[in-house]
């Protein structure tokens, strides 16, 4: 299908799910309810659980569009998104460039504070700091420099895959040799009260803000993704103000990465009002308990319509000939 082409109905969609990442088994739930959607708006659809034989099976089915639903690393970096730019296959979510940025956490976060945003303050260690440089007898200093409680997760990832709050010193060094099981680099964050609100954009506008509130600790891989687990508000229950203040916070940290067409940002409101950026996913989940449909059912769009829109903005963006990156 050319790049021009405009056609939105009736397309053959390759919905790219599963993987080898962490995030396997979400991704293919994701995949299966994006399929049952795209089905019921009229597409054919492919479902391809993704391999090493990805670019033949897309060259042998001739499909018009790549639906991603790929969660995790190769999913969110960048990778699949620059693949599919060398194939020529117009994909959904944002580019390879935004998706890469958005996937380095201390990264964006610079991004994010350099366009005024307010980020959690926090330190960065990497496996060679440990191994090359002696960085274990500084770990005792984080908590001077940040205060206790912290937060510790991989630099990068998804789904809160080895993230820990910690409130003793003495459970430090723990927590981020956790994190390193991750990833190579570990972030260290300062923890900030507040409720926790995540805020979707679709092609540049936002969708109502949805308040998370786990029933039992952080809001970690098992929250996200265990039924009755998270009581969410969607909308949230915070002032007309607060919802504002998000919303802005969120569409100017996706303007700093150039993340378009869909992202979830994710942040506290400290005080209930402030919003503190967490992270942007730019390969936000889409299963029965993800945050995405819950705002898009607080909208009163049905989780099909969006699904379809998607499909229309990547080859919306296509025929425009937009750089990949």
């Amino acid at each position: 299908m050319s790049a021009a082409t405009t056609r939105t109905e009736g397309l053959h969609v390759a919905v790219l799910n599963g993987g080898s990442s962490l995030e396997r088994e979400v991704s293919l739930a994701s995949g299966s309810r994006v399929t049952t959607a795209l089905e019921s708006k009229g597409h054919r659809v492919t479902r391809l659980d993704v391999d090493a034989g990805l670019v033949t099976h897309l060259d042998d089915l001739d499909v018009d569009v790549a639906f991603l639903a790929l969660h995790g690393s190769t999913g969110e970096d960048g990778t699949i998104q620059s693949l599919l730019d060398l194939v020529g296959i117009p994909h959904t979510g944002p580019n390879g460039l935004s998706s890469a940025l958005a996937w380095d956490k201390p990264v964006a976060q610079g991004l994010y504070r350099r366009a005024g945003l307010v980020v959690p303050d926090h330190v960065v260690l990497s496996q060679a700091a440990f191994r090359d440089l002696g960085a274990a007898a500084a770990v005792s200093r984080v908590g001077d420099l940040l205060g206790f409680p912290l937060v510790v997760k991989p630099a990068a990832g998804g789904s809160s895959l080895g993230l820990t709050i910690v409130g003793d010193p003495a459970h430090l060094p723990s927590a981020i040799m956790g994190a390193f099981s991750y990833n190579d680099r570990v972030l260290i964050e300062q923890f900030v009260p507040g409720p926790e609100v995540a805020v979707t954009l679709v092609d540049g506008g936002t969708l109502p803000p949805v308040e998370i509130s786990p029933r039992d600790g952080p809001y970690d891989f098992s929250a996200r993704y265990t039924p009755g687990a998270t009581e969410f508000h969607a909308p949230s229950r915070l002032s007309d103000a607060a919802n504002a203040a998000a919303e802005d916070a969120a569409r100017r940290a996706c303007d700093a990465l150039g993340a378009h067409h869909i992202a979830r940002v994710d942040m506290i409101l400290a005080d209930n009002e402030t919003p503190t950026i967490l992270e942007v996913d730019t390969g936000p989940g889409l299963t029965a308990t993800s945050l995405v449909p819950l705002a898009a059912q607080a909208a009163g769009l049905a989780f099909p319509d969006l699904c379809h829109r998607l499909v229309e903005l990547a080859l919306a963006r296509a025929g425009r000939d937009e750089p990949a990156a």
